[in-house]
């Protein structure tokens, strides 16, 4: 996705303007599904949530602020298993981006059901709201497109 695509999208922009902190950007620094950074990946997920909840009617708002938040972690995923016991990262980030987000943001309930629920059925909970089951398919093929690097010339920020 091109970055004059979001960039030229006002309503997207002020949805997640407040969220753009320098700790957010600093998911830059972050290696992602092997040929991307997190934070590309996150505004991947949030603009592609945010167009398909506008399209259908729903609540694109808490789509494109939880989408950008659905990764809100700070460490690289190689070396979580190392460092911890008990779930894995795919079961346990969803709530470690909750956690970290709501630590810096307010985060509506409906936001922190698609932030932790993004990851289902990995997580066990089931999602609660349409945008919720929207992100775990957006999540999923822009994963599969950046592993694949279907979108590799266009993901440039």
């Amino acid at each position: 996705m091109k970055t004059s695509i979001l960039l030229s999208d006002r309503t997207y922009l002020e949805y997640i303007y407040d969220l753009l902190t320098e700790q957010t950007l600093s998911l830059e620094k972050f290696i992602h599904h092997k040929h991307t950074t997190r934070l590309r990946h996150s505004l991947y997920v949030s603009y592609l949530n945010y167009r398909i909840c506008r399209i259908l009617k729903l609540d694109s708002r808490s789509a494109a602020r939880a989408g950008l938040l659905h990764d809100y972690f700070f460490y690289e995923r190689k070396e979580y298993n190392k460092k911890r016991t008990g779930p894995g990262h795919m079961r346990a980030h969803p709530s470690t981006a909750l956690e970290n987000a709501s630590s810096e943001f307010e985060i509506s309930d409906k936001e922190a059901d698609i932030i932790l629920n993004h990851m289902w059925p990995c997580t066990f909970k089931r999602p609660r709201y349409p945008e919720s089951v929207i992100i775990i398919l957006v999540d999923k093929f822009c994963a599969v497109s950046e592993v694949l690097r279907i979108k590799n010339k266009t993901t440039r920020l």
